[in-house]
Formats: structure tokens, C-alpha cells, sequence
């Protein structure tokens, strides 16, 4: 029988294999509350940063960064990584390719990026409104894979527009 917890018994939990082998095990001797909740709290610890670990290498490969056309320039590492490219599309730099696909200029007033898509444009697409594509960027081009046009709060759909017109419900200035 061991005595008197010793420094060679005292780190182990009585009833644990280790410390049998270390003969230091009473069987029939229980653990105190206080080494209880000690016990507790570390494996909480550590199951909690084991799916906090988890949950962060899973959406590493998920997440995608926002940029402005002055920002790329300053984050090298933008290049070959898939980000969002987001700013206004300059006046009169839309343009139509025969192959199809589309290409224009995104600007936030201070930088430019030429931006090359093939796809459906959204509806809200035109010059001077903001936009957002999600890509690579390669070298000066941005290969956009997905183009989402933004409208400000005031936007109204034509239709639900329309609608409110005919009911004489319509508060919005045309």
C-alpha cells in the first residue's frame, strides 16, 4: 500500500494505471472535489481548443479576403489567391468581347484594376455602380470567377415599383 501521497504519487490520479505502476494506487479511495473539478476543467480546456483548432483548419481554405483596387496593390499576397476585388466600375471602360466575356476597369478613385469575366452579367451591372468580383488576381488582370453588381438602399425592383405606382402607394422620386 502506498502511504502518504509522495512527489512520485502526487501528479497521479489514484485509480489510474499509472500510478499503479507506480504503486501508488488504493483501490476504493476516491478522488477528492476539488481534484474533480480540476480534472473537469483541464479536459474542458482542452476539448474546447481542440474544436476551436478543428473549426480554424477547416475554414482556412474557405475564407475569401475583400479588397479595393488601391489595397491590391499593396498586399502582394493577393496574387494567386482567390479574393474579392470590390469598387466602382469606371465610366466608359466596359467592353465586350467577341469570344465572350466581358472586360472593365474597377476603380475606388485612388487605384485600377482591368477585370476580366466570362458569364452572365447581373442585372444591376453598369457603368458608374458598384461592384464586386471574386477571382485571382494575375499579374495587372483580375480573372473573375463570380460578378455581383450592388445597388444602394434606395434600389426598388421595376416590378414592385411598378406595383406601388398603380396602388398610388409609390414615395420614391421618378
Amino acid at each position: 500500500m502506498c502511504g502518504p501521497p509522495t512527489a512520485r504519487c502526487s501528479l497521479y490520479w489514484p485509480a489510474s494505471p499509472i500510478a499503479a505502476l507506480r504503486g501508488c494506487a488504493r483501490p476504493g479511495v476516491a478522488m477528492s472535489p476539488k481534484r474533480q473539478r480540476l480534472l473537469f476543467v483541464i479536459g474542458s480546456v482542452l476539448a474546447l481548443s481542440g474544436a476551436v483548432l478543428f473549426t480554424l483548419s477547416a475554414l482556412r481554405d474557405n475564407i475569401v479576403f475583400f479588397y479595393a483596387p488601391s489595397d491590391m496593390r499593396l498586399h502582394p499576397e493577393a496574387v494567386q489567391k482567390r479574393v474579392r476585388l470590390g469598387g466602382l466600375v469606371k465610366a466608359g471602360s466596359v467592353e465586350k468581347q467577341p469570344q465572350g466575356g466581358v472586360v472593365f476597369i474597377v476603380t475606388d478613385g485612388k487605384a485600377d484594376i482591368i477585370v476580366h469575366y466570362n458569364g452572365v452579367l447581373p442585372a444591376l451591372f453598369r457603368e458608374g455602380q458598384g461592384v464586386v468580383a471574386e477571382g485571382i488576381l494575375q499579374g495587372e488582370r483580375f480573372e473573375a470567377s463570380q460578378l455581383l453588381a450592388k445597388h444602394d438602399e434606395r434600389y426598388m425592383p421595376k416590378e414592385v415599383a411598378d406595383k406601388l405606382k398603380a396602388t398610388g402607394r409609390w414615395r420614391g422620386s421618378n
